[in-house]
């Protein structure tokens, strides 16, 4: 059996679509689907409630928000062998539950990633363009950093029975910082190529300086609650996964783009040093990360 946890917070609209796409997947698989809500303050349950099932369980994560307790609940909630999992607002194609099964089984993978295609509005702006040139880079993630993002991510159970759960003091990079400890323990790490999963660009300046704050939240975090694995607070990493303009773009978009990357790694040091300057201190985890209970 395979269950697909799905976090979400203040999302209806990426949830309804989300549960559209992978709904019709359900009938004819060895699946169940688990929606974890992070403690929505709009109509988010309300649209969970219109899907809940024999084959879709609601679940809420209310004592911490974060989308890695929350995807902890569904771990936590499902004995099944295999794990996935997907981000509201994503949608997949009818055969990708079939395929990803397939390839996880046949690689005798531990641990898969999937590739990820972004998908542009019908008028997209400049954000938006740049977004989809960036991209969602799985296979350079997974052999250069040795990790694959939550959004299109299967695992399974024994990996996280051996090296816990995600950690969720993290803001951003509990992806990174699991899939380091699965890589480091030797498990099987797989990237299936054919196996494609959609998600939407962020399609304004303002998304993209928020993710990337975020981000640089993040990267202090690691540093703070990991320091053997990613060095010591109060010097920022360098940047990884920046994408440089290709040469073939219009002169116009290059030059912009270059321009919003330098911008964009800016963000990411406001919110490395914002995270740096912090008062607050999240209590430490026995073990360093969260573990399944005895």
């Amino acid at each position: 059996m395979v269950a697909i946890v799905v976090p979400v917070y203040n999302d209806p609209d990426g949830i309804r679509t989300t549960l559209e796409s992978i709904c019709p997947l359900l009938q004819n698989n060895e699946a169940h689907l688990y929606v974890v809500d992070n403690d929505s303050t709009d109509e988010t349950p309300t649209v969970i409630d219109e899907y809940t099932n024999e084959r879709i369980t609601y679940l809420t994560e209310t004592e911490i928000q974060s989308s890695y307790a929350a995807r902890n609940t569904g771990i936590r909630n499902t004995d099944a062998e295999i794990l996935a999992f997907v981000d509201a607002d994503m949608t997949v194609p009818e055969d990708w539950l079939e395929s990803a099964l397939s390839t996880f089984r046949s690689t005798n993978a531990d641990y898969m990633g999937c590739n990820v295609e972004l998908i542009l509005p019908d008028d997209p702006a400049r954000a938006a363009r740049y977004d989809h040139h960036t991209g969602f880079p799985i296979e350079q993630y997974i052999e250069r950093q040795h990790f694959a993002p939550t959004c299109c991510l299967f695992v399974r159970r024994e990996v996280f029975e051996d090296v816990g759960l995600f950690d969720h003091r993290l803001i951003s990079g509990g992806d990174k910082e699991f899939g380091n400890r699965v890589h480091e323990a030797g498990y099987d790490v797989h990237f299936a190529e054919d196996v494609t999963m959609y998600h939407p660009t962020r399609n304004s300046l303002e998304a993209l300086v928020k993710k990337d704050l975020r981000v640089g939240r993040g990267l202090c975090q690691l540093q703070r609650y990991h320091p053997e694995r990613y060095g010591t607070p109060g010097v920022p990493p360098r940047p990884s996964g920046v994408k440089s303009p290709d040469r073939d773009l219009p002169r116009g978009d290059r030059l912009a783009f270059g321009a919003l990357s330098r911008v964009l790694t800016g963000v990411r040091g406001l919110g490395y040093y914002q995270e740096y300057l912090a008062d607050g201190q999240e209590p430490e985890l026995e073990d360093g990360v969260p573990r399944f209970e005895e």
